[in-house]
């Protein structure tokens, strides 16, 4: 009669015997250095965020969530997307609303962009923002146009008339010089200003230019720009006052919490107390 004994488990596997997985991380003098697994990356469903390759990223999303419009709201959505400042969820937002809005609205919207574009322009002697070919401020008998303060922006003009402190004409270069980005003297209205200060003629009620003010912003190409301008306009007027707006510690302010570029500003430009 065989025998009925239970058969005897075999020997249990050793670790050693078991396949290992990826290297795991391994600490060398202080580095964790990490060891990459072998083996064929992962595609489709296991690849990084389940995509697989070649899947759309972030942008191929967006844009075919604009493809799902009808054809006038994507182009609406595209083009306000180009607008700086405006991404393609915003730009969406904005169209959505613009939608919704009454039709009042969006005609006026659409007739005041057509107003900008079709009746201002640059003023003639200043390159300011006007409606008409020489701007108010150019024209204007209370201001004193043999001081000519230069600002890189039609902003920056708006933001010293807000001020009230300036009773001088200005010039807008519109822009500054960056030699990185291609935008040299010819780009802006550098040529404008040296005939303004060479021929009285061509300055606001053909005044001759006494002074002019540099202020333009405290960055490295607003500095830059304010340097060549300087020289530039010594060269054609050797005797024009050349001055540039003051820079320092702003009121209100503590010495412990302003930068080194404000602090070393205010010392050399520090003035009498007389």
């Amino acid at each position: 009669m065989p025998d009925q004994s239970p058969t005897q488990p075999g020997p249990n596997p050793s670790a050693s015997s078991i396949p290992l997985g990826p290297v795991a991380p391994v600490r060398a003098s202080g580095r964790q250095v990490n060891a990459k697994p072998v083996g064929p990356k992962p595609v489709g469903a296991n690849a990084v965020g389940g995509r697989g390759v070649g899947g759309p990223g972030a942008a191929g999303r967006d844009r075919e969530r604009t493809l799902a419009y009808p054809g006038p709201v994507a182009r609406l959505i595209d083009d306000l997307a180009r607008l700086p400042g405006i991404g393609r969820r915003a730009a969406e937002r904005l169209a959505l609303h613009l939608l919704k809005a009454p039709r009042e609205v969006g005609e006026s919207l659409a007739a005041a962009i057509q107003q900008v574009k079709s009746q201002v322009g640059n003023c003639r002697v200043c390159s300011s923002l006007t409606e008409h070919d020489v701007c108010g401020i150019c024209v204007s008998m209370k201001r004193d146009a043999g001081v000519v303060l230069v600002v890189e922006q039609p902003r920056d003009l708006l933001a010293l008339e807000a001020a009230g402190m300036y009773a001088g004409v200005y010039h807008v270069l519109l822009g500054n010089l960056s030699p990185m980005d291609g935008i040299g003297p010819d780009a802006l209205t550098v040529e404008d200003l040296v005939a303004r200060v060479r021929d009285a003629g061509a300055n606001a009620r053909s005044e001759p230019v006494r002074e002019v003010i540099l202020g333009l912003n405290p960055t490295m190409e607003g500095d830059g720009t304010a340097l060549y301008l300087a020289g530039r306009l010594r060269e054609v007027a050797p005797g024009l006052k050349v001055s540039r707006l003051a820079r320092g510690l702003p009121t209100g302010s503590s010495l412990e919490v302003v930068s080194k570029a404000v602090l070393a500003d205010a010392v050399s430009g520090r003035r009498s107390m007389d």
